[in-house]
């Protein structure tokens, strides 16, 4: 039960995070669950939607990682003295991406933000397929898997024309599954929905973001990849 002094003073669609509690989802967000699917060779190629859920006006969510009523929270953070303390600076890293430049694509790269989704190692891999960009299958892969970051870590850019090639979303929430890596990946909020500090602070409203649900991240309230097991850890400094 959400009481009243927890809830913000506006209605908008919103995540609320509380101190060492779960997010606070209010303004009837739809939440569903999509998987990450891959090939036989376990390389992501698209996402699968498992679970809508019904849609409420509030809900919290799982923040810790151990509620048995996933993805919903049940108290369970208080059994087990959940530190939930935001460590992100409010992201001054998104002034400043690594950049990319191919003939037609440019990518824009913020490594801080990865969710280890994976996407991008498609084909070799979307470092490899922007300096190919004017080849039309390399152009169209390259745009795919930065369509496919659920983090917003990468996106594409036409050099030609300044658009930068974002996909549509429409305000909604995403829990992901990554069965090929063995693991529950992060809570993904699309189509700018604003994202609340325990403090009432905003945090920089994107169109992707992803949110920690295994409660192990460095970069509270955001996923910092902790989840995908270490046996499988991808960072090498290209991948996402």
């Amino acid at each position: 039960m959400i009481s009243e002094e927890q809830k913000p003073p506006t209605k908008s669609p919103r995540v609320k995070i509380t101190r060492n509690g779960p997010y606070l989802v209010y303004g009837s967000i739809p939440i569903t669950q999509q998987e990450i699917a891959t090939d036989p060779q376990g390389i992501p190629t698209h996402w699968t939607q498992l679970t809508e859920y019904p849609t409420n006006e509030t809900c919290s969510l799982c923040r810790c990682g151990n509620s048995a009523k996933k993805p919903f929270c049940d108290g369970t953070h208080v059994k087990i003295n959940f530190d939930g303390t935001e460590t992100a600076d409010h992201e001054p890293y998104l002034a400043k991406p690594k950049i990319v430049y191919g003939p037609i694509l440019g990518l824009m790269d913020i490594e801080e933000l990865c969710a280890s989704a994976r996407f991008c190692h498609r084909d070799g891999g979307i470092w490899n397929l922007i300096p190919q960009s004017d080849n039309p299958k390399a152009h169209k892969v390259a745009c795919e898997e930065a369509a496919d970051c659920p983090s917003g870590r990468l996106a594409v850019q036409n050099q030609k024309t300044g658009e930068i090639v974002e996909p549509k979303f429409s305000q909604s929430i995403v829990l992901i599954e990554d069965p090929s890596a063995g693991a529950s990946g992060p809570i993904w909020i699309r189509g700018g929905v604003v994202v609340e500090s325990a403090k009432g602070e905003t945090y920089k409203v994107r169109n992707r973001a992803t949110l920690c649900r295994c409660g192990k991240s460095q970069n509270k309230p955001f996923c910092d990849s902790s989840h995908y097991p270490e046996e499988h850890e991808p960072h090498s400094g290209d991948e996402q």
